[in-house]
């Protein structure tokens, strides 16, 4: 994982003296799968799923992928009516009656996942919160974002036998409803974040929790996958420890509900997060800390040989931790309607890979935990996909990600931070000018980005890219997608429009393709000479390009 000394020079040579930047692409050079690790996306309103626009994105998520997209959702089990609110949602799946007996609705849940299964998206099952009826201090209940009084849902079982029928039930109920093969597509994980407010219980009683939910599942499927424990980013000494536990409870523990030695594990999941501030006026990212995250997880992991070989996801893995927070009262999220988001998202993908190359950690997925705010202000500052309708540009990085797939290629930048640098300093000395390739059947795919952790403006990189190794004679066709201010930027359109509150049908339908990935020029027939080819191009600060070459 080591960089070269020559790197680090060539990135402190550039910024002084803005040098071209020099990406060498070996395409017969193979380093490992292309993993659809970008398909994994989520959410804590879950009755957004259904609303108009809910169901608009969910169908563009879908569509971006060439594998069923998995989405993950909170309060899937919470009490209430389904109105949908800020970090809160309910679907009343689980009631009791006058004597105690257990009720249960799943009419709210299919909404849900009939919109997921409608366009071949995959339930990323979240087994929570608590049920009002089953909660061991149920009120007060509700929770009132950003007051958070409401309790209850965060709290044990005052009864695991009826918490395990009632994961057992949903399971079944899951398989009648969409077909034993499908759900056995699906990964079942228990809670989120226990090692935090999210569960008020010990991590005895989370433990005691993932025993029953897991001899629940697999009951009721035997091939269905369960996995956990989705607590919060392992670099911290109490979240590290928390997932440690957990893991050697899995491995060697006495299982609270079979009475037997470990629980079943099927992958392993935890969160990411960076950390942005206003610093002098402007923003800055903190890319380092998120990878600091990936990076002690899969340490954690590795010290278990029985669980080395298991499917990791990292099931929130984002800028920040608050997709609720809007950048009106916390300016440091600001970020989130511009190209700042996609550039950071594309230089994580890219440290994500080499993380999981470095410590042969099974990676499944990378979730992002963002979707669209229903009835909200045009970019308001949500850390969201789309705004009433409307693609973001982070959107667009993603489209390009489904647009790669294969096997990932030599791709080396003299403008490359490098994971290590990453790791130190994230990329405030300079910039991250690097590239993600892969290679698949007759095509070739290059996705370069120019990523600084500080929000501020940069000279544009003269970027020569050169491809080698390219399997064909004669002429190759060329593709080279953009997300920078002029493309694939509804936001900046939305801008120049002069900000409108409430667009026009002519402006919305203007904003709506303005949010599409869009080509920085026509496409090209260019020659190849003895398998090589040469594509220098500008690319803007925190902007990103995904250049395309088929034969």
């Amino acid at each position: 994982m080591q960089r070269t000394v020559f790197l680090v020079l060539a990135a402190a040579l550039r910024a002084a003296a803005q040098e071209a930047v020099d990406i060498r692409v070996d395409a017969g050079v193979a380093l490992g799968p292309y993993r659809p690790i970008y398909a994994y996306f989520g959410y804590d309103e879950p009755n957004f799923t259904y609303a108009p626009n809910g169901r608009k994105l969910v169908g563009e998520l879908a569509a971006l992928s060439p594998v069923p997209v998995q989405i993950r959702a909170h309060h899937l089990l919470v009490t209430g009516d389904g109105a949908a609110a800020l970090k809160w949602g309910s679907t009343n799946a689980y009631t009791e009656d006058a004597e105690g007996r257990p009720v249960y609705d799943w009419k709210i849940v299919d909404r849900i996942f009939d919109t997921y299964v409608a366009v071949h998206a995959r339930p990323f099952v979240e087994i929570g919160f608590m049920p009002e009826a089953l909660s061991t201090h149920p009120e007060p209940y509700t929770r009132h974002w950003p007051t958070d009084d409401g309790k209850g849902w965060s709290y044990p079982p005052k009864d695991y036998a009826k918490w395990a029928e009632l994961v057992r039930q949903w399971v079944l109920h899951a398989v009648e409803r969409y077909g034993k093969g499908e759900v056995e597509n699906w990964s079942w994980e228990v809670w989120n974040e226990p090692d935090i407010s999210y569960w008020r219980g010990t991590p005895e009683e989370y433990r005691k929790l993932y025993d029953y939910s897991a001899d629940a599942v697999k009951r009721a499927l035997p091939a269905a996958r369960i996995g956990g424990p989705g607590s919060t980013g392992p670099n911290g000494a109490r979240a590290g420890e928390f997932l440690r536990q957990f893991l050697e409870h899995c491995a060697h523990g006495t299982n609270a509900a079979t009475g037997k030695t470990g629980a079943p594990l099927d992958f392993i999941s935890y969160h990411a997060k960076g950390s942005p501030s206003v610093v002098d006026g402007h923003v800055r990212m903190s890319l380092r800390r998120e990878m600091a995250d990936v990076s002690k997880g899969m340490e954690i992991v590795n010290q278990f040989p029985e669980f080395r070989a298991l499917p990791i996801v990292l099931s929130e893995a984002d800028p920040e931790g608050c997709a609720a927070c809007s950048a009106r009262q916390y300016p440091q999220n600001v970020y989130r309607n511009g190209t700042l988001y996609p550039s950071y998202t594309a230089a994580a993908l890219g440290a994500i890979f080499q993380l999981a190359d470095h410590y042969h950690a099974n990676l499944a997925g990378m979730l992002t935990w963002a979707f669209e705010f229903e009835g909200r202000d045009y970019f308001e500052g949500f850390r969201s996909l789309a705004t009433n309708g409307i693609d973001k540009p982070v959107l667009d990085l993603f489209r390009m990600a489904g647009l790669m797939s294969g096997e990932r290629v030599k791709a080396e930048s003299s403008g490359a931070a490098g994971v290590d640098g990453i790791l130190q300093s994230g990329t405030r000395p300079v910039a991250d000018i690097a590239a993600l390739a892969t290679r698949s059947g007759r095509q070739i795919a290059v996705l370069v980005w120019n990523y600084h952790d500080d929000d501020l403006p940069g000279a544009p990189a003269e970027v020569r890219l050169a491809l080698s190794g390219i399997p064909a004679t004669g002429s190759v066709l060329v593709e080279h997608y953009r997300i920078d201010d002029q493309h694939s930027n509804a936001y900046t359109a939305w801008k120049a429009m002069g900000s409108p509150a409430a667009p026009s049908t002519e402006q919305y339908a203007r904003l709506e393709a303005a949010g599409q990935l869009q080509l920085l020029g026509s496409p090209e027939w260019v020659a190849v000479k003895e398998g090589s080819l040469a594509r220098p191009f500008s690319l803007p600060r925190h902007a990103v390009s995904l250049v395309r070459v088929e034969w």
